[in-house]
């Protein structure tokens, strides 16, 4: 257990039973830098830029100076060997616990994006993508959800891809792609019109026939880049075509990590709600003494931090099975299903102590009541993810 000691200002009100100090020093040091970069330089950019939709191309210097990219791959971050996961996941809480939309932003570049070329490229592929990634001089993207598809991805991907020699011909459209409006490397998930199989391509940024259009009117995550994307005569090489990848099974092995992520980001957004409220309820007088000390704003708190609480052990331990190797698809879906169903609450009870001031974007509490709604839903909805443990713990399928 490290024994590392901190400023006042770096000690979470949230992690009620001291699950941050689970990870070694050298871990817990890279965990503060992140708190401090998201405290003194990301947190002021936010609200503004979250009223008028739009992102600050700042962050991506902010990010790159950090060195806090590229921590999870072996070898290509500044810090080698590669992190725990638990590192990784409490890294994503971090960021959350700030902004949301932030926090995603960085998750598709260093998660959804690096990972699948970590994960389903060849070595040459690694070496050619990871190490600029790693530095952020180049930025990722992740185009699997389409226009009249979501959760019937596996078997209902419309997007083709055709082989003609040594270049593979891309048709079709993606929607919500987080970061797909200034991506150097957008990963596109496609299916080979001869095999049927799901596969992946690397398309780069100015490739012809490649369009994407950011997405407007958003009430949620109003910071992130999300694009349509019409993909017409694509031209891609078969050296970016990710080599190890074969068929959907092979991306369901991407999706079950980034998932967990996911779950983390939203035990993020649970610790930044309820710091939030407990701000107020110590601060916000009525009937001459601070509202905390009501009864019923008690027990709106403690009904929270007891999700908190609860949510992070269950993440903690998803860690260190991932750190083991051996866990499983529906391990990482329950993990989603129930973090964001107890973030849900967490938000809505926050927002709750605010009363009328939860609505006004300057107590920041709304902006995390609207995101919550996204990450309720993305990669994989409640009822999908259920549905996967629930046949793991019957032996029954009870999908459509």
């Amino acid at each position: 257990m490290t024994t590392t000691t901190e400023p006042l200002e770096d000690r979470l009100t949230g992690d009620f039973y001291g699950y941050e100090a689970l990870l070694p020093d050298d871990e817990r040091g890279l965990l503060l830098k992140a708190r401090a970069l998201m405290r003194d330089e990301v947190g002021p950019l936010v609200n503004e830029n979250w009223a008028k939709g739009t992102f600050p191309t700042e962050l991506i210097a902010l990010f790159r100076d950090s060195g806090l990219a590229g921590l999870p791959y072996e070898g290509y971050g500044e810090h080698r060997p590669a992190v725990s996961n638990l590192l990784s996941g409490t890294l994503a809480m971090e960021m959350a616990r700030t902004d949301a939309s932030v926090s995603t932003f960085f998750g598709v570049h260093n998660g959804l994006a690096m990972y699948s070329v970590a994960s389903g490229g060849d070595q040459e592929q690694r070496d050619r993508w990871l190490p600029e990634m790693a530095a952020m001089d180049k930025i990722g993207a992740f185009a699997m959800t389409e226009p009249l598809g979501g959760s019937d991805v596996a078997g209902g991907m419309r997007t083709t891809a055709r082989r003609e020699g040594d270049t593979w011909v891309l048709n079709g459209a993606k929607k919500w792609i987080g970061n797909a409006t200034f991506a150097d490397y957008v990963v596109v998930w496609a299916r080979d019109e001869e095999d049927d199989h799901v596969k992946g391509f690397v398309v780069e940024k100015g490739t012809p026939g490649f369009s994407p259009v950011r997405i407007e009117g958003k009430i949620a995550f109003r910071i992130v880049e999300n694009a349509e994307i019409t993909l017409s005569g694509v031209r891609v090489p078969e050296a970016n075509r990710l080599q190890r990848i074969d068929s959907f099974r092979d991306v369901a092995e991407i999706l079950r990590a980034t998932r967990a992520g996911v779950a983390w980001q939203a035990l993020g957004v649970m610790v930044g709600a309820y710091e939030l409220a407990l701000g107020y309820a110590r601060e916000r007088r009525q009937f001459g003494r601070p509202i905390g000390g009501f009864q019923l704003v008690q027990d709106l708190l403690v009904k929270s931090l007891g999700n908190i609480t609860a949510s992070w052990g269950m993440l903690v331990q998803l860690a260190r099975l991932q750190d083991a190797g051996i866990f499983r698809d529906e391990q990482s879906s329950l993990a989603k299903a129930f973090v964001t169903a107890r973030m849900r609450e967490v938000v809505a009870w926050s927002r709750e102590i605010f009363g009328g001031n939860g609505i006004l974007l300057d107590h920041d509490i709304a902006r995390f009541f609207a995101d919550a709604e996204a990450i309720y839903s993305f990669e994989g909805t409640r009822e999908m993810n259920t549905l996967i443990v629930g046949k793991s713990i019957t032996g029954q399928s009870a999908f459509v």
